[in-house]
């Protein structure tokens, strides 16, 4: 989609931080971190949400998932505990339309979330 930042990101068209990147997910650094860990994982495909990434592909959706395992690992915050949450829609608070999972931890997260 041409007017899509993360796809805009994938294409290397605006800089990110890249933490981590495989054949299919790109995962960097949010730029208003909520966590001192604030890492986003996206499939480099563009589908608007979690529930289209669930049916568009076989596997994509794994892809995502161990993705954001890794990014965890490597920051330090996978033996500790860190939270994975995809925001689905504007009043779940989703502002960019291309899927992507958040990678949260390096503090104690509270539950339930705001």
């Amino acid at each position: 989609m041409t007017d899509c930042l993360f796809c805009k990101i994938v294409a290397k068209e605006i800089p990110a931080t890249v933490v981590l990147e495989t054949d299919r997910t790109l995962a960097f650094r949010d730029l208003n971190p909520q966590a001192p860990t604030h890492v986003l994982v996206i499939p480099k495909e563009h589908h608007a949400n979690a529930a289209e990434l669930a049916v568009a592909d076989d596997g994509l959706a794994d892809d995502v998932l161990k993705t954001a395992h890794e990014v965890a690992v490597r920051e330090g915050v996978a033996e500790t505990g860190y939270r994975v949450v995809f925001n689905t829609g504007p009043e779940a608070g989703q502002t960019v339309f291309h899927v992507h999972a958040h990678v949260l931890g390096g503090r104690n997260l509270t539950w339930p979330p705001g």
